[in-house]
């Protein structure tokens, strides 16, 4: 086993979380990408970070956005995540977003969304780290289970 495969695979003992991170393109469409690279930062101020590898294909419509909002999927959504994952046309279908008050798209049925105005990026090694300010966030009143993803592939709660 290579030295690569080998890290790929420990980074995989990590249990995540899935969110889609939506955007407005200049035309109006929404655009989404599935990371699972997600994390809160801090409080004070309110920061998360996700990760865009230099070599995907939304790398210009990101680097060109100053706002954004990431939407942390439930394990229904695991249809939504797959098509967002893929390389291709990342535009969400109306039925699939709502509009925020500050004019974010935000998945419908999300369990929490955070609008976002980009605060800083972060170029490191094979990848950008975005870091957003929130400002503002909503929680589902849902018990719906979350959507996660470890070594490899989705996987539920025990």
């Amino acid at each position: 086993m290579n030295e690569h495969r080998a890290l790929r695979n420990a980074f995989g003992q990590f249990g995540t979380g899935v969110a889609i991170i939506t955007i407005a393109d200049p035309q109006g469409s929404t655009l989404g990408l599935t990371v699972n690279s997600f994390s809160s930062v801090s409080l004070d101020p309110p920061l998360i970070s996700w990760c865009l590898a230099n070599d995907s294909d939304m790398m210009t419509q990101f680097a060109d956005a100053n706002r954004f909002c990431a939407n942390i999927l439930s394990a229904e959504q695991q249809e939504l995540s797959n098509a967002m994952a893929r390389p291709g046309t990342h535009e969400l279908g109306p039925c699939h977003v709502e509009t925020s008050a500050s004019g974010d798209r935000r998945i419908v049925g999300a369990l929490a969304c955070f609008d976002c105005r980009v605060h800083e990026r972060i170029v490191a090694g094979d990848h950008i780290i975005y870091i957003g300010y929130v400002e503002s966030v909503d929680c589902a009143e849902t018990q719906a289970a979350p959507l996660l993803y470890f070594r490899g592939g989705y996987a539920g709660l025990a």
